[in-house]
């Protein structure tokens, strides 16, 4: 491992792990005549869909055997291994920093040249060209399954207070102030959960800065407080209209109040949506974008990858690895997957067909995709927390400051 890696791996992990926290990994070599890959996921809750397919991959290919790795904390297990130099051959990850870091110290290799990228919708192929440094262009990840930040709305409320879907944020804002006055509760807040305030954050930061601030923030061009100043204030604008205690309700309160018809609106991703089908199935849901500012071109879907899939260099087997994504990146497959886990897809042509976010089809069909900018702050920043302090205690300039104080901390150019 190269002296910048092992300084990468040494900020990322704050505490020595021990042996006890690995999980086994297969024998790259091969077994009774088969090639034996592992396969590691970071997303607990495809685990069962994942073995589903592996099995029938394996049917299709006797003379491939895969192990599929899903441990809890995958993310720190997956650090620990990358010390030891013991990573698995496929890796199926977020599109976020971490693979940034991998793929820019040169621990996954190079798919930029493989035929199953031109299925890849290039507006997620962009994103994670981003997240690398040097100003390298290449692929190293296939972007699989992506997710979206939004406004999940009651379909019947709606009906009943004839409101319409808006454009922009005045419409917004004066769409929220009408509800108020009906007596219902525009939206259902669960800021218990720092996380979830991301979930308005990241449209708004994503949407309202110039979109070149990412990379001049991290070149130290440019600062949060400089730019930032309509984002705060538009946070602080949207909490006004969430129930009496934003703070003492969590992600899990928000799901089961939404679907008892306590909000007509609900912040949230459309991974939300099965659990308050779950809580109440009958409801009639939809989504819909953020309209971040008033022009109507800048309101973009911020939308990024919740899954990719990456072969690392030290397989042994790179071929059978590239295969087994091949058959993932398969329309069918692809399908079931974003049908199980209830997420849209990078694959081109394979979309989420529940009627809860048709209003989102023409926002991902024109390809105007915008990402979500914490993807691309430095490791170890806790955008999160900062923010709730922020809505909570409601100093402006403080927030902004402490924001690029953080990052400062946290930036490695």
């Amino acid at each position: 491992m190269n002296k910048k890696l092992k300084t990468l791996v040494s900020i990322v992990l704050t505490v020595a792990l021990g042996s006890s926290l690995l999980v086994g990994c297969s024998s790259k070599t091969a077994t009774d005549g088969k090639v034996k890959l592992e396969v590691f996921s970071t997303k607990a809750e495809n685990k069962t869909l994942y073995q589903k397919m592996i099995n029938d991959f394996q049917t299709k290919n006797p003379n491939i055997q895969i192990v599929l790795n899903a441990p809890p904390d995958a993310g720190t297990v997956l650090k620990t291994r990358l010390t030891k130099n013991d990573m698995p051959d496929v890796l199926s990850m977020g599109g976020d920093n971490l693979y940034g870091e991998l793929a820019s110290n040169g621990i996954l290799l190079d798919l930029s040249s493989e035929s199953f990228m031109s299925n890849i919708q290039t507006a997620y192929i962009e994103q994670m060209k981003d997240l690398l440094t040097n100003g390298d262009v290449k692929s190293y990840g296939v972007p699989y399954a992506t997710n979206a930040d939004g406004v999940l709305y009651n379909k019947e409320k709606f009906t009943k207070l004839g409101l319409e879907i808006p454009k922009t944020w005045d419409e917004f804002i004066a769409l929220s102030e009408k509800i108020k006055a009906s007596g219902e509760t525009p939206f259902y807040l669960t800021l218990k959960d720092a996380w979830t305030g991301m979930c308005f954050w990241n449209v708004l930061a994503g949407d309202i800065p110039a979109e070149t601030f990412l990379v001049d923030r991290k070149a130290d061009k440019t600062t949060f407080a400089d730019t930032h100043s309509e984002v705060a204030d538009k946070m602080l604008e949207i909490i006004k209209y969430g129930q009496k205690d934003i703070y003492g309700m969590g992600y899990n309160d928000g799901n089961t109040a939404f679907a008892q018809g306590k909000s007509v609106m609900y912040l949230q991703g459309n991974w939300a949506i099965a659990d308050i089908k779950k809580a109440n199935s009958t409801m009639k849901l939809g989504m819909f974008p953020l309209p971040a500012t008033n022009d109507v071109s800048k309101n973009k879907i911020v939308s990024g990858v919740d899954v990719l899939l990456a072969v690392t260099k030290s397989s042994k087997h790179p071929a059978e690895a590239k295969k087994f994504i091949e058959y993932m990146l398969q329309k069918e497959n692809a399908q079931a997957y974003i049908t199980d886990q209830f997420a849209f897809s990078a694959v081109k042509d394979v979309v989420q067909k529940d009627e809860s976010v048709t209003d989102l089809t023409e926002s991902f069909k024109s390809g105007e995709i915008g990402s979500f900018p914490d993807h691309y702050y430095p490791t170890g920043l806790d955008t999160a927390s900062i923010l709730q302090g922020f809505l909570s205690k409601k100093d402006k300039a403080a927030f902004l400051k402490q924001l690029d104080t953080e990052y400062n901390k946290n930036n490695k150019k």
